[in-house]
C-alpha cells in the first residue's frame, strides 16, 4: 500500500463516517491510505477505530494546546508530518484554524446534512439542520459535500444528494433518511478525488445540479 490519495480524517466522536472511508480504502475503493486520524477527543470512537485499524491517531485539543493559535498551528504540522492531500472532516466539532485553511486551501472537504446554501451556517450541525428544514416547511432536504472555507458551510459545493422531506417526518425520521444516503455520498466523492476525476485543489463547485 502506500499509493494513492494520502488521506487526513479530523473526527471528534463516534468516527462512522472516518471508519467508512478507512474501509474504502481498504477494499480499493478509494484509491488512496488514510494516513492519520486527528481528534479533538481522546477517547472519542474515532480514536479507538483509528488504533483497530493501524491508522496513527493524533490528540490535538484545548488540552494539548491552550492557545488557539498554537492548536491550529499543531494541527496543519500534523497534516505535513503525514505528507496529507486531502483532509476530510468526519464529524469533526471544531472550527478549522486560518493556518491550516491556508495551507489546504481547496484540499479540506466536509459533509453537511442539508441542501446548501440552506440551513447551512454556525450552529447548523446535527439535529439543528434537520429541525430547521422541518420549520421551514421544506419539501426536501439532502447531503451537501462541500469545500471548508473560513465561513461556516459556504465553500463551494463538490456533490449533493437530495431526500423528499415526507408528511409526519420527525427530526428523527428526516435525520435517518438523509443519513442513509449521506456516507455513501460522502465515500464515493473522495473516491472521485482519488481517481482524478474531481481535480485538487477543489476551486468551484465540482456538481451539476
Amino acid at each position: 500500500m502506500g499509493m494513492g490519495l494520502r488521506i487526513g480524517l479530523l473526527a471528534s466522536h463516534t468516527g462512522t463516517n472516518a471508519q467508512a472511508m478507512m474501509d474504502a480504502c481498504g477494499d480499493g475503493t478509494i484509491d488512496g491510505e488514510a494516513v492519520v486520524l486527528i481528534s479533538n477527543n481522546s477517547k472519542s470512537g474515532a480514536a479507538e477505530r483509528a488504533q483497530r485499524g493501524g491508522v496513527p491517531f493524533v490528540h490535538l485539543s484545548s488540552v494539548t494546546h491552550a492557545d488557539e493559535t498554537a492548536l491550529d498551528q499543531a494541527v496543519c504540522d500534523a497534516l505535513h508530518e503525514y505528507d496529507v492531500e486531502l483532509v476530510v472532516l468526519a464529524g469533526y466539532m471544531k472550527k478549522i484554524g486560518p493556518i491550516t485553511l491556508e495551507a489546504f486551501a481547496g484540499r479540506i472537504v466536509n459533509t453537511h446534512p442539508a441542501l446548501l446554501p440552506k440551513h447551512g451556517g454556525a450552529g447548523m450541525y446535527g439535529s439543528h439542520v434537520h429541525a430547521a428544514v422541518l420549520a421551514a416547511g421544506d419539501t426536501e432536504s439532502g447531503v451537501t459535500i462541500h469545500v471548508v472555507t473560513d465561513e461556516y458551510d459556504s465553500g463551494p459545493t463538490v456533490a449533493q444528494a437530495r431526500v423528499p422531506v415526507e408528511a409526519g417526518d420527525t427530526v428523527d425520521t428526516l435525520a435517518a433518511r438523509v443519513q442513509g444516503v449521506e456516507r455513501g455520498l460522502y465515500v464515493a466523492t473522495v473516491a472521485k478525488v482519488a481517481w482524478g476525476e474531481i481535480k485538487l485543489p477543489i476551486v468551484c463547485g465540482g456538481a451539476g445540479e
